[in-house]
């Protein structure tokens, strides 16, 4: 079986000229924009026209070169604090305002030592960053939201929002509380205007999962495999035997922060190879 790493990569821009998403213009907040699927959800939106006020602890090389281009704001800032989204949101606010807000901070720490190994703080990181991060974005970003008379939150969630791992029990409690959240959320807002839509993604090509201390070393360290072999046994658990590619994610999410689906709201929307088999 080819190794996940192995596929041809799609990390650099792809440019899809059938149809215009109309984003060119507006304005989107991003978390955790600094690697993975942040990083190609802020390309993305820069390829469309778009402008960005990116947040993450951190920057790196290549959301340096996207601020260098001037149409990225990096803003370094602790998502996982009490006060750090709002702070983010005020940034934005303050530059001009914005009509998207994307979700995607969180982390995931596996558990091979069980649930009996998740302490109290351990439970409070996976919400803090996972679940909380995202409530407290979007409670600071619907005044300007419903002033600007609309606009588009999409929220990364996870496949483990539905499908409960009891390797990563605190993580999927936490992504199912923010689907259930964000569905709640769309009942509220969405006859202002404003729609709220998760993406759920299952195992993506990106350092989370495959990286230095990533899920595939630590389950490996835990149970006696290989990295590699931990990663291949998770592409094969999907239909179409590789993992999902960031820019693929992010082209999803750019899809739903478009008005050209103005009437898509409440929904979720899996993208993970088939790994989900049921309706």
């Amino acid at each position: 079986m080819t190794h996940p790493l192995d596929q041809p990569s799609l990390a650099g821009p792809t440019k899809w000229n059938s149809m215009d998403l109309q984003l060119a213009g507006k304005t989107a907040v991003v978390t955790g924009a600094s690697k993975g699927i942040g990083l190609a959800v802020v390309r993305g939106l820069v390829d469309e026209g778009a402008r960005v006020i990116a947040g993450a602890r951190t920057s790196g090389p290549e959301l340096d070169g996207l601020v260098a281009g001037g149409a990225v704001e990096f803003v370094p800032i602790d998502l996982s604090t009490p006060d750090g989204p709002a702070a983010l949101v005020k940034r934005a606010v303050d530059a001009g305002g914005f009509d998207v807000v994307v979700n995607n901070v969180g982390a995931v720490a596996p558990r091979p030592g069980g649930f009996l190994s998740v302490s109290d703080d351990d439970w409070q990181r996976s919400l803090d960053l996972t679940l909380l991060a995202a409530v407290r974005t979007i409670r600071a970003a619907l005044p300007e939201l419903t002033r600007r008379g609309g606009g588009s939150i999409v929220t990364i969630s996870s496949v483990n929002a539905s499908l409960p791992d009891p390797l990563v029990i605190d993580y999927s409690a936490a992504k199912a509380a923010l689907a259930n959240f964000c569905k709640s959320l769309s009942k509220e807002v969405g006859g202002s205007g404003i729609r709220v839509n998760t993406v759920s993604p299952g195992p993506v090509e990106t350092a989370l999962w495959l990286g230095e201390n990533g899920v595939a070393q630590t389950v490996a360290q835990a149970g006696g495999a290989t990295p590699e072999e931990v990663a291949a046994a998770a592409a094969a658990a999907s239909v179409t035997g590789r993992f999902t590619r960031p820019q693929e994610v992010a082209d999803l999410v750019l899809v739903l922060a478009s008005e050209r689906f103005a009437n898509v709201t409440g929904a979720d929307f899996r993208i993970d190879g088939g790994l989900i088999q049921t309706l």
